[in-house]
């Protein structure tokens, strides 16, 4: 699975399921473009991590919510490497609470972020790989856009959308050699699952048949094969990565 020449956005790039997406793209020969929006240390530390262990990475800072910025950064990494040819939409925020007592602004800050960032993204670097005839786009959605979660009503709307949108875009594009794929996590071990009371902890592994936390490297093992070329005859697809909680 060599992505030599290869130039890969990935956005939210910087911390947890992005960063480990980031460090194994860039393993596998990619120049790796690691966005985030805030917390510049944790991009730094990501270059960094990749470039220690041989690999080639750069940081682009923007809001994916802003499609200004976007068509920006996304102009300046091609007057750069020439090219993207792997977009990686990871970037997403929740904004938790019952759907009775949400407020209108929690529900638009993750919509605009988790959906219509992955959907602003996906149109401009669309333009970019048609004319080059090849292009893979990875959209990361959940587990929740499936089977829902109460107090989570914004981010599963999203989630699901996230799903949608992933089959309509890779009927639009197949015939120009892009594919367009998502992957759902699960329970992901990140900080906030290691912040959880044991008992918290436990209750959620008897809803996981193989009785274990995923990790941000399991996520990006199956990010990396829909970008390779053994991933090529994929396309509006899901990769359920989450120990067998929810089957499909």
């Amino acid at each position: 699975m060599n992505l030599q020449g290869k130039t890969a956005v990935v956005t939210g790039g910087s911390r947890g399921i992005g960063r480990a997406i980031s460090l194994r793209l860039a393993a596998m020969g990619a120049v790796v473009y690691i966005n985030y929006v805030s917390r510049p240390e944790a991009a730094e530390e990501t270059r960094r991590l990749i470039e220690s262990g041989g690999g080639a990475a750069r940081i682009v800072p923007f809001d994916v919510a802003d499609g200004g910025q976007i068509q920006e950064a996304f102009k300046g990494i091609v007057g750069e490497a020439g090219r993207i040819d792997i977009l990686v939409n990871n970037a997403g925020i929740t904004r938790d609470g019952l759907l009775a007592r949400m407020k209108e602004s929690e529900w638009d800050q993750v919509l605009s972020t988790n959906l219509k960032g992955a959907f602003l993204c996906a149109k401009a670097v669309s333009k970019i790989m048609m004319k080059q005839r090849w292009g893979r786009i990875v959209n990361i959605t959940s587990v929740i856009g499936f089977i829902g979660n109460a107090g989570q009503v914004n981010y599963a709307a999203a989630k699901a959308g996230l799903v949608g949108m992933t089959k309509a875009m890779a009927r639009e594009l197949a015939s120009r050699n892009i594919t367009v794929n998502s992957v759902a996590p699960g329970y992901i071990q990140t900080e906030m699952t290691d912040a959880l009371p044991d008992e918290a902890r436990q209750q959620l592994l008897q809803e996981i048949p193989l009785a274990c936390l995923g990790t941000p490297e399991d996520v990006a093992g199956a990010v990396a094969y829909l970008v390779s070329e053994d991933g090529r005859y994929l396309t509006g697809q899901t990769l359920h990565v989450n120990g067998g909680m929810f089957m499909q």
